[in-house]
């Protein structure tokens, strides 16, 4: 068996990371060019969405967090806090995307779509504030993410070059 070289890796997971973001950017186009975001149109985006995350939680988990402690100074600290932040943002989101997909699947609305049925209607009297959550996780782990990707990315070029 051939043993790879920490550039290798690293190289690796610089490609799978990359990869992971014009996933992202179309996963989101797909909810932002839908009219009527039905069960087909979800679960399109959530391939796109889920491949992204798996490009870059996969890596993270089995080759980043596990060197994380012998290299626990300076911009390798600043990269862990900022995919942290990243993956704090997804959680914060997460929890408005289960209120938002219960109420939408308890009337059905991924199936029979009803134009006359408003979101905010549906679901508790708090649905603007769990889709305002949604809105703000989002963009927190994109900021976050993008941010962490540039460190990595300058951590990346600093050591291997």
């Amino acid at each position: 068996m051939v043993a790879l070289s920490d550039a290798s890796i690293a190289t690796l997971v610089l490609v799978a990371v990359s990869f992971s973001f014009p996933c992202f950017l179309y996963g989101a186009w797909i909810m932002i060019d839908a009219e009527q975001v039905t069960w087909g149109v979800l679960t399109h985006h959530l391939k796109f969405i889920g491949t992204g995350l798996a490009l870059t939680t996969i890596p993270m988990l089995l080759w980043m967090v596990p060197r994380l402690f012998e290299q626990m100074a300076g911009a390798a600290a600043i990269h862990a806090f900022l995919g942290l932040q990243a993956y704090a943002m997804l959680a914060f989101g997460f929890t408005g995307i289960v209120r938002v997909f219960r109420a939408k699947m308890e009337y059905d609305l991924y199936h029979d779509y009803d134009e006359d049925v408003l979101l905010d209607e549906i679901g508790t009297d708090r649905m603007q504030f769990w889709r305002r959550r949604i809105r703000i996780g989002v963009f927190g782990y994109t900021f976050f993410w993008i941010l962490a990707y540039v460190v990595g990315i300058s951590r990346y070029v600093v050591k291997y070059f």
